[in-house]
């Protein structure tokens, strides 16, 4: 079993305060603060981190797929679009957008759409997301 960590330090109040998310072992450390959440300000947020493990679990799972059934993807490109709305005692994240964008010589859109919706569904990350009200995904094969 293979067990991933991160963490995160929070520092003062929820307004004024900063905090630094470590991914893995800590080489990567991400600033945030309530104004890189909820407005429009530098630094990072809990919910662009939920979108790239989204998207990147979405396209692993995707070529896993595809390489399953036959074909070679060339490249595949996934953006997640993570929504969070203010709730009446809250915030809530109602919806992810998955927009990925693949080359994939030999197959049919028909097809490319069926072991996306697939992956959609089923990667370890959407299963996680289960809670989530709408989880949306647009594939274009490029």
């Amino acid at each position: 079993m293979v067990v991933r960590k991160s963490r995160s330090i929070w520092e003062s109040s929820i307004n004024t305060g900063k905090g630094t998310m470590e991914i893995g072992n800590g080489n990567v450390k991400l600033p945030y603060s309530f104004s890189s959440r909820f407005e429009n300000a530098s630094g990072t947020n809990p919910e662009e981190l939920i979108g790239a493990a989204h998207s990147g679990c979405f396209s692993m799972a995707l070529s896993m797929i595809l390489g399953n059934a036959g074909f070679k993807p060339a490249r595949i490109t996934t953006t997640a679009s993570v929504r969070i709305d203010k709730e009446a005692e809250g915030f809530e994240i109602k919806s992810i957008k998955l927009a990925t964008e693949a080359s994939v010589p030999g197959i049919t859109n028909d097809d490319f759409q069926k072991y996306a919706m697939i992956a959609k569904n089923n990667c370890p990350v959407s299963v996680a997301l289960k809670n989530v009200k709408s989880i949306e995904l647009e594939a274009k094969l490029i």
